[in-house]
């Protein structure tokens, strides 16, 4: 039997899940957000962020830029990466175990 660590990594289900509860999850990644429309604004805790509104998570399709650094991404998956240091895999795998994502 292989060891959780080892097993693959569905990141289209993953990535999914985290889609359907897309505005809980910030809420908890990036607390001093607001919801905009249909987008999450909040300060890009990477960097000494002081204003919100060039760090900007599109809630329909996951996709995410901080417009003052160029730094973006096209998923969940990618935001939790960029969030925390992480490879893609790593937080897919966190997403997973930690969030329940993709279960």
């Amino acid at each position: 039997m292989l060891d959780s660590c080892w097993k693959s990594i569905d990141f289209a289900v993953i990535n999914l899940s985290c889609l359907h509860r897309l505005p809980s999850l910030l809420a908890a990644w990036l607390p001093d957000g607001q919801r905009k429309g249909r987008e999450w604004v909040a300060l890009n805790p990477t960097r000494q962020d002081r204003h919100r509104g060039s760090f900007r998570i599109n809630l329909d399709k996951g996709c995410w830029a901080d417009f003052a650094t160029d730094d973006r991404g096209g998923d969940p998956i990618s935001l939790y990466a960029y969030l925390n240091g992480l490879s893609q895999s790593e937080a897919a795998r966190e997403l997973r175990k930690d969030w329940g994502a993709g279960q």
